[in-house]
């Protein structure tokens, strides 16, 4: 068990040498322009881009020097970052406050491969549960499993919420050109009853399958959807009782509440409590994924993951992508004051990646206290947001181009498209490097003045540039592809909260509202007038609920 005595990876800021350094390399620094770092430096966009995992990163279009980019290394290095990586592969137990081992990497290590929890080599048991899907994801695939009727499954429902709804959405939809086209997927995880509504509403029961993701089996908007996809499934079959078994399969660790459910226990898919939630698409929480593209494209999917995994296990610092797209999101937050990070993907089937992203990054690293229990001394955890191009360039771009606000922009974009269609693809991409290229260098007013610009419309059409981004460029969307961009940003947020000094594996801040919540739904829901006992903006909303209900 890794000790949390005080190591260098849990030293308080001020005993950094290289964060000092930074602040006052700041002064200077902020006042540099991206188009005097060019010009300065012919090369510039050839050498400050990094090749490897199949990906090319061009972080050029960043406001960092050289002296940056080494004090930013040193950074890492004086925070302990090498140690703490490989304690996370050997499966010391990192999230300190759950006293539980981080160890997503074993889902995606290949057969025969050794990774140690409790001294327990978890592999073999991450390829069983994988043997075990690949085999129901065929039988659903082929026909072979049946609903009750006989028919065969044309639908899945998979019902979660978190990273059991937000990693198996992203990926269908990613992945969407490579699933079965013959077969329909929806996801279910909003309590608001719209959602499962909405659903269900064109599905036929006798050809619907329904897949539970909780856990403990009893995460109260999973298992309220649960129990009215049950309903709505029994009332389409007879309300036969035997049916719950072969239109219901769970991922979970509660095989009593799945056998009261009516699933039956060979159908309970398994995995750990040393996978967080957000980090658990590539585990038995992606069965639909599985299901949607087949083992052998979910096992490509893996295979990227496990190659990023290892490219952040072992590169140096200077050339390690997760780490220095960690590195830079901490220039921008802690130095900069840039509270949020804009992931741009030029690619329609990632329409779900910032929204998973969110989860990821902000679920992680949203802390206000460090591993040693006191208040950190920095800001932590930046806001994620995004849309596919070019959909926001006719939207917020204007902010990020013209806005008072410092926004770092991460550009995803893929050299093939997988629908071709005549000369789209070549506009998409030049959209990518035009707004990476406007971005950074801007529009001076002699440049908008030599346009013929009458000179009261001049300050209007001015781009200061100096806007910062990553470029990511891949040569296609494969299931591999997918894999790899996941864990860049996994192991880019982990390098962040290293830098912090906070734990990114926990996740308090989601509990509050929960309880308090529980104890509100009687309240709603009693006959009688109840005792409210909470503050007077509370109570008075819970009078006004119970008014406006019992008026229709």
């Amino acid at each position: 068990m890794a000790s949390h005595a005080q190591t260098p990876a849990t030293r308080p800021e001020s005993n950094r040498s290289a964060w000092s350094a930074l602040a006052s390399h700041y002064h200077s620094a902020s006042k540099l322009h991206l188009r005097q770092l060019f010009a300065d430096d012919p090369k510039r966009g050839q050498r400050m881009a990094i090749e490897a995992a199949g990906f090319y990163l061009d972080y050029s279009k960043n406001r960092v020097t050289d002296e940056t980019l080494k004090l930013l290394v040193q950074l890492a290095e004086e925070s302990g970052l090498r140690a703490r990586i490989d304690a996370m592969f050997r499966g010391e137990k990192i999230n300190i406050t759950e006293k539980r081992a981080v160890l997503h990497v074993a889902l995606r290590a290949p057969k025969g491969a050794s990774l140690l929890v409790d001294g327990k080599n978890v592999v073999p048991e991450v390829h069983a549960v994988l043997d075990k899907m690949a085999d129901f994801s065929e039988r659903v695939r082929s026909g072979a499993w049946k609903g009750h009727t006989g028919k065969r499954i044309r639908n899945v429902v998979n019902i979660g919420i978190g990273g059991s709804d937000l990693g198996p959405v992203m990926a269908y939809e990613a992945l969407k050109h490579y699933s079965q086209r013959d077969m329909a997927f929806r996801f279910v995880s909003n309590i608001d009853g719209t959602d499962f509504a909405e659903a269900v509403r064109d599905l036929d029961p006798a050809e619907t399958l329904c897949i539970v993701s909780s856990k403990t089996f009893t995460t109260l908007e999973t298992m309220t959807n649960a129990h009215t996809a049950r309903e709505w499934s029994l009332a389409g079959l007879s309300d036969d009782e035997r049916s719950v078994a072969k239109h219901f399969v769970a991922v979970s660790t509660n095989a009593a509440a799945v056998a009261k459910f009516g699933i039956d226990t060979a159908n309970m898919f398994e995995f750990w409590d040393w996978v967080g939630g957000r980090y658990s698409m590539d585990s038995a929480i992606g069965l639909s994924t599985m299901v949607a593209i087949g083992a052998e494209s979910f096992r490509a999917m893996l295979d990227g993951f496990h190659q990023m995994d290892e490219h952040f296990r072992t590169a140096p610092f200077e050339s390690n992508l997760p780490v220095i797209m960690g590195l830079l999101s901490v220039w921008y937050n802690d130095f900069f004051g840039a509270q949020t990070v804009a992931v741009l993907p030029y690619e329609q089937y990632l329409k779900r990646f910032p929204a998973y992203l969110q989860q990821l990054t902000m679920e992680s690293n949203g802390k206000h206290i460090t591993l040693g229990g006191e208040r950190v001394a920095h800001d932590t955890g930046p806001i994620y947001w995004g849309e596919p191009g070019t959909n926001g360039q006719h939207s917020f771009y204007q902010l990020i181009h013209q806005g008072t606000r410092l926004i770092p922009c991460d550009f995803i974009a893929f050299a093939k498209p997988l629908n071709p269609l005549g000369r789209h693809h070549d506009m998409l991409l030049a959209n990518v490097f035009a707004q990476t290229e406007a971005l950074a260098f801007g529009k001076t007013p002699e440049q908008v003045k030599a346009e013929g610009t009458p000179d009261w419309l001049v300050p209007h059409r001015v781009f200061e540039g100096n806007r910062p981004s990553n470029t990511i460029l891949a040569e296609q969307l494969t299931p591999e592809t997918l894999g790899k961009l996941v864990a860049l940003y996994e192991h880019a947020v982990f390098t962040q909260g290293v830098v912090w000094n906070i734990d990114s594996f926990d996740q308090w801040g989601v509990e509050l509202g929960k309880v308090l919540a529980q104890r509100i739904i009687p309240e709603l829901e009693n006959n009688h007038e109840p005792v409210l006992n909470h503050d007077t903006s509370t109570n008075n909303l819970i009078r006004q609920y119970r008014k406006l209900k019992e008026a229709q």
